[in-house]
């Protein structure tokens, strides 16, 4: 099985995402939760009894021809900052680093599935892809949840579907949501009405971190409220339908600022870029938003498009725990903001300021005057 330090080298698959027509749309997550039969569920069972139901499901989890050489930890066995780093990397739930003793995870080698087990129920399945693939991550966790239903006997009621704790998780026991980068609607002040439409329709719009979290670096969550009474197919369509319309409203709230407030765009862009680069203390809430604006420039044409990736990474590398990890130690707030202002220095000391042609009035290529010793 694979060591801790292997697991978090390497990128996830899913962090290498985001390009194209989806870049409003980051990843797209598809949860499963099951229960064993015969067992009381985590939050009503006694110390052995989890144990006895983590026996059961480990192995199980472990055998999984996609779990080869991956990564399966009892969660008692990890530190408070391994634990922090494996939630910053939306592989397990706050909730579940919480819980330690009893709770485990297997995650696959290129974190494209993730499994809790003992956390809320007796199993959280995840399937995490880049961009808007919401159909191929629930295909994907099915045909896992198919194969483990081979030697795991689940709670199911022929008339209610799958039981778990949390009534509003019975029937298919399914969670479907993207995680969306929304900075045209928030900064031309529309993101208010186009998240109240979303809620409307019965769907549900959480921060970066999910139930109880602010939006940070302009991210935000949608996920289905409700999954009983429909099939998954109807529940991730609708999802998928909405987040599309969702990622175009952005687009054309991008298209729009640029043709009516270029300066304020040019402004952004470049402040976004003086901080970042020449910042030497620098707290996460301000690094992610000035990371939404340069990935935002990423995808204007206001820094080269590989900007995008270089600042989805950083966004996972900036957290608190992450770069706990990376130095080493233990840090106090004021440590953590002078290593990520440099982390963030070093990442970005080969990009140029932002190219702003992109909004020269009469749409000619202009040369921007403040680049020209860069030339």
């Amino acid at each position: 099985m694979m060591r801790f330090s292997t697991l978090i080298k390497h990128p996830a698959d899913w962090m290498a995402g985001g390009q194209g027509d989806h870049s409003a749309v980051l990843t797209s997550r598809i949860r499963l939760a099951r229960n064993l039969r015969n067992h009381p569920f985590p939050g009503w069972s006694k110390k052995e009894q989890r144990a006895a139901a983590l026996d059961l499901m480990r192995p199980a989890v472990e055998a999984l021809p996609v779990m080869k050489d991956g990564f399966s930890h009892e969660l008692g066995d990890l530190s408070s900052v391994q634990k922090q780093v494996l939630v910053e990397r939306h592989l397990i739930s706050r909730e579940h680093a919480a819980r330690g003793d009893g709770s485990g995870a297997v995650i696959e080698r290129r974190q494209n599935f993730s499994l809790m087990l003992n956390e809320e129920d007796h199993l959280r399945m995840q399937a995490i892809r880049p961009g808007l693939q919401l159909t191929s991550a629930f295909d994907s966790l099915s045909a896992l949840d198919t194969e483990l239903e081979a030697s795991l006997e689940f709670a199911f009621d022929p008339k209610l579907g799958y039981l778990t704790t949390c009534p509003t998780n019975l029937g298919t026991g399914l969670r479907a949501s993207a995680m969306l980068h929304l900075p045209g609607l928030v900064l031309s002040d529309q993101i208010g009405q186009v998240l109240q439409a979303v809620n409307k329709i019965g769907l549900a719009v959480r921060g970066l971190y999910g139930e109880g979290t602010e939006s940070l670096g302009n991210l935000y969550q949608i996920s289905n409220q409700s999954t009983l009474g429909e099939s998954e197919e109807t529940i991730i369509r609708r999802l998928e339908r909405v987040i599309s319309q969702v990622a175009q409203h952005e687009q054309n709230a991008r298209e729009k600022l640029l043709e009516d407030d270029p300066a304020m765009v040019s402004d952004k862009m470049g402040r976004a870029y003086g901080v970042l680069r020449y910042a030497h203390i620098i707290d996460s809430k301000e690094a992610l938003n000035h990371l939404s604006l340069l990935r935002l420039g990423g995808n204007l044409g206001f820094f080269p498009p590989e900007t995008v990736l270089l600042c989805d990474s950083l966004l996972m590398d900036i957290q608190p725990a992450h770069l706990q990890l990376h130095s080493g130690q233990k840090l106090s707030a004021e440590e953590r903001d002078s290593i990520r202002a440099e982390i963030v220095r070093s990442r970005l000391q080969s990009l140029e300021s932002p190219d702003n042609r992109k909004v020269s009035k009469d749409g000619e290529s202009s040369p921007d005057p403040h680049n020209q010793g860069n030339e």
